[in-house]
């Protein structure tokens, strides 16, 4: 990431208090403007080594690649930039699950986050999500692409009740599962102060969001503390699956002097 760039960041994760061992991985690339979250799905530990591949090789993608364009950057060649990685990433994952038997099945949702001066363009594929909290209002970035996401939006279902339904994990799309993959890419405007939230699903199926936002409406100012506060609701309420927080602060006016 530029100097210029620089905005203020925290990541953590936590294995919660079901789950044996933490099959989410995260990349905080200051170099590369990047954030990426991913939740890896799979057989006994394959779901670890969809996550982590993922993010390496989108990171290492998109590195390469902004090194060769450094001063040619626009926003069009930002979805490009991508897409392009994530097409990789979805292969070489798709490929060793075809290949390797302990890694039958495997997949994973991810969630991307390229910042540019006064932009940020997001790639996305399963529920891990991305938030927004601009002038303390809370908004979701990202539509999960999940079964229970169609069931809202055809009205089967309402938000509350999709809170406590069953099967609330089964997403529709995931890199790794399929040969080519779709992920849904935008670019939005970023705002001095703005504060964007990276997580997988291990908080939001555990934490509503009015919760969500009152905790980074309250502790916003304190990112280290937001996000363990986060992580701990999300623990207090069942910590059924792993949880992982990045907290993004725009910070352009401190950056820039």
């Amino acid at each position: 990431m530029n100097a210029s760039l620089v905005h203020d960041v925290i990541a953590q994760t936590d294995t919660g208090l079901v789950r044996s061992h933490n099959e989410d991985s995260l990349v905080i690339s200051l170099q590369d403007r990047l954030v990426i979250v991913a939740d890896g799905m799979g057989g006994y530990q394959a779901g670890e080594v969809a996550s982590k591949m993922a993010a390496d090789i989108i990171t290492a993608e998109i590195g390469s690649r902004l090194a060769l364009r450094a001063s040619d950057m626009g926003q069009g060649l930002d979805k490009g930039l991508l897409r392009s990685a994530i097409e990789v990433a979805n292969l070489a994952v798709y490929q060793s699950a075809q290949s390797q038997a302990a890694h039958a099945g495997m997949g994973t949702t991810v969630v991307v986050g390229l910042f540019d001066q006064q932009r940020l363009t997001v790639a996305h594929l399963g529920d891990s999500r991305l938030y927004r909290l601009r002038a303390l209002q809370l908004k979701r970035i990202t539509r999960d692409h999940s079964l229970l996401q169609e069931q809202i939006d055809s009205g089967l279902i309402s938000a509350h009740e999709a809170m406590r339904a069953p099967n609330k994990n089964l997403v529709t799309r995931a890199l790794g599962i399929d040969p080519t993959v779709d992920p849904e890419i935008s670019d939005y405007q970023t705002e001095e102060g703005d504060l964007y939230l990276f997580c997988t699903d291990g908080l939001t199926d555990m934490v509503p969001d009015q919760d969500i936002e009152m905790t980074l409406q309250a502790l916003g100012s304190n990112l280290r503390l937001c996000a363990q506060h986060l992580i701990a609701n999300a623990n207090d309420n069942g910590g059924r699956d792993n949880i992982t927080v990045v907290l993004v602060r725009i910070n352009r006016n401190r950056s820039t002097a």
